[in-house]
């Protein structure tokens, strides 16, 4: 069975595949059945007309899938869509669904991104008080008939300097500091990261709904 990551960004396809652990689906981390997983970025394929307009992340990551699977949708069983954002108090109402394209936007390297974010929190966040944050995201599972969600998310703070190397396509990664760790995620083994960050959380219910259904349940 072939299944699409609906993202060119490679640092979530990274991610979301750790924890799908090569999709073996007999739940015991065994090789009897696996997924052929996909990466979109090493694709050609035409999405000028492709729009991500959701009022809410689920609608965004149902979009991706739904984009993906009516182009692919020949050559794939199935097309895993995600969409994520993080909130953050001192900047209320600005992140969320639009966080990579604020600020810097989306064309900036992770690094331009971040020094404008990081520049933008020293000027609006002098109290700890304001550096709460969350992240979350939405997943769909797309396959011929049927389409489920499933949603992650984790509550922190944000570091007031770069605590770790950034992880590629994921600037925040290395200012984000998550309830509970003296870690940011770039700083946790991949492991750990995968067992509580919001991307790892939703992803490993992707997993879970894919054991069984390979087992009918």
């Amino acid at each position: 069975m072939k299944l699409l990551i609906a993202t060119k960004n490679k640092g979530k396809f990274n991610e979301i595949t750790g924890v799908l652990g090569g999709a073996s689906l007999d739940g015991n981390g065994g090789s009897d059945e696996k997924f052929e997983i996909v990466f979109l970025g090493d694709l050609v394929v035409p999405d000028a007309d492709f729009v991500e307009d959701g009022a809410t992340h689920a609608e965004n990551a149902y979009k991706k899938a739904k984009y993906y699977f009516d182009k692919l949708g020949g050559d794939f069983d199935f097309v895993l869509g995600e969409d994520s954002g993080i909130y953050v108090d001192a900047l209320a109402d600005e992140l969320g669904l639009q966080t990579r394209r604020w600020g810097a936007g989306e064309t900036a390297s992770d690094d331009e991104w971040l020094g404008y974010f990081m520049s933008e929190m020293s000027r609006r966040a002098s109290s700890d008080d304001l550096r709460g944050a969350k992240f979350v995201c939405s997943a769909c599972f797309m396959g011929k008939g049927f389409v489920e969600y499933f949603e992650g998310e984790t509550f922190g703070k944000i570091v007031r300097e770069k605590q770790a190397d950034i992880l590629t396509g994921l600037p925040l990664s290395s200012v984000f500091l998550p309830e509970g760790y003296d870690k940011v995620y770039a700083a946790l083994s991949r492991e750990e990261k995968n067992a509580i960050s919001h991307r790892g959380r939703a992803i490993a219910k992707v997993k879970n709904f894919l054991i069984n259904l390979k087992n009918g349940i």
